[in-house]
């Protein structure tokens, strides 16, 4: 009897130095230096897994040129601003990761200036720019917090497994309801550190949202320099509502937007402005882009046509109209 009495009080303190260890190791992580979007790995893996997802989002694309050309976006907002409501699904393995409502409206009030240009640094944007910088006319309502303990270290954005109710949480109505995934940690498919990333519209409603890591939501609690300012959920509500990396993911690649420079790829940091591209016409670069890859502090403005867009997607018969219902 003494015999396994002691050999469980070893176990135990084994169990209890892992979870010590592992806790310690979490802490021990630093952020990354520069900011990593998986947005488009995603849409090639789901591309892959299903073959009329391409058919799909062509015909988004077909309905996006015809709502800009036909003028229907510029009658949505006669009411008022498209208001979409936000379920926010925090899953945590610590208690600093089961982030606090403070912090999660915190990221909610970053959407709503950013999105309606009210944000404070709006007034940096360069006098080359200033006259495509807009406001979008989207309000973000926080409708719901949903949360649940995990002892995941770790989630693969190639997987969705955050999504899914056997390991993390189910989305709430996505027809209706935008929702956030918060998490730990989330990992490419070289398992290095992403700040996040979103689903395209046109994919599985079963996946459809944005995931971000806690220490690079809103601009309180756990978010960390130089990523503390709300600007990750800001790019990746981006490209929820279907716009592309600046630099089109590819050198001197095309975002779909008429009146965004051509870069020649993505900007880390803060670029000293002008910074000129080497592409056709060597543009100077609209580094203060959300869609670019620079630091929070560094980006501050969407252009006219993003916001054309982005609203194509509530006009009628559009991918995310009957969220604006």
């Amino acid at each position: 009897m003494k015999k396994l009495l002691a050999q469980c009080m070893i176990a135990i303190v084994m169990i209890a130095c892992t979870d010590q260890s592992l806790q310690e190791n979490e802490k021990a992580t630093a952020a990354p230096s520069r900011r990593a979007c998986s947005a488009n790995e995603v849409l090639q893996a789901n591309l892959q897994k299903d073959p009329a997802l391409a058919a799909r989002m062509n015909e988004i694309e077909r309905k996006t040129t015809e709502a800009i050309r036909s003028g229907a976006i510029g009658r949505l907002n006669e009411d008022g601003k498209i208001e979409i409501p936000v379920v926010v699904n925090v899953i945590y393995r610590t208690a600093a990761q089961n982030i606090s409502v403070a912090q999660i409206q915190s990221q909610i009030d970053v959407l709503n200036e950013d999105f309606n240009k009210t944000n404070a640094d709006a007034s940096s944007v360069p006098a080359l720019f200033s006259g495509l910088a807009t406001d979008v006319d989207i309000q973000f309502v926080l409708e719901a917090v949903n949360r649940r303990s995990s002892n995941r270290l770790s989630w693969s954005a190639s997987t969705d497994a955050m999504k899914k109710s056997a390991q993390g949480i189910a989305p709430t109505d996505p027809t209706h309801n935008l929702n956030l995934w918060v998490v730990n940690k989330i990992v490419d498919s070289f398992g290095d550190e992403v700040l996040g990333y979103a689903q395209f519209p046109g994919g599985n409603l079963s996946t459809d949202g944005v995931v971000i890591g806690y220490r690079y939501f809103g601009r309180t609690g756990t978010a960390v320099a130089p990523f503390n300012k709300g600007r990750t959920a800001t790019h990746e509500v981006g490209h929820y509502l279907n716009l592309r990396h600046i630099w089109g993911d590819q050198n001197c690649g095309s975002d779909l937007v008429s009146d965004t420079p051509t870069h020649n790829t993505y900007n880390f940091g803060c670029p000293v402005f002008p910074h000129a591209s080497t592409c056709a016409g060597r543009p100077t670069e609209m580094t203060m882009n959300y869609m670019d890859y620079t630091d929070d502090a560094c980006m501050y403005m969407f252009t006219t046509g993003q916001k054309n867009r982005m609203l194509a997607l509530f006009a009628p018969g559009g991918a995310r109209e009957e969220m604006a219902e």
